[in-house]
């Protein structure tokens, strides 16, 4: 029998409202639901029932290296600002193998940008000016593949 490793977090695509574009990072991806907790009055426990409760959608940060005249990022959060609802897109991330192959995916539903951070400037660096883009969206889909 062949023996199995986990997959590498490093090759991964991202889906982006239907064009498909390179990030650095993807980090976010996150499912939780809150717990409710409750206890009658008249209850003989000392204690409390506990519940599932509503599903907390936390934000998806997206990073990229800075191109010249690229102002996607931009643009986007300006639509937004303009309260044109139909701009949110939906935005897929899947995980691929060795193979190029992907193995598994996240969609995140109705995306809007939140938040842009632009590149960290320092006149004696080397390094690739890295943007990012924080999401909000209204949830996270995982999807067979």
């Amino acid at each position: 029998m062949a023996q199995q490793y986990p997959i590498p977090r490093f090759q991964f695509q991202v889906d982006w409202g239907g064009s498909k574009m390179s990030f650095t990072e993807v980090t976010g991806l996150v499912i939780e639901r809150e717990k409710i907790e409750y206890r009658h009055s008249d209850s003989k426990d000392f204690s409390k029932i506990s519940m599932p409760g509503l599903i907390k959608n936390n934000n998806i940060t997206l990073k990229r290296g800075k191109f010249e005249s690229d102002f996607d990022f931009n643009n986007w959060m300006e639509e937004v600002a303009n309260e044109r609802v139909e701009k949110r897109r939906d935005v897929t991330i899947r995980l691929m193998n060795e193979k190029h192959e992907p193995v598994a995916a996240w969609t995140a539903v109705r995306c809007f940008p939140v938040k842009i951070t632009a590149p960290d400037l320092k006149s004696d660096a080397n390094e690739i000016a890295v943007e990012s883009i924080e999401l909000a969206h209204e949830g996270l889909k995982i999807m067979k593949i």
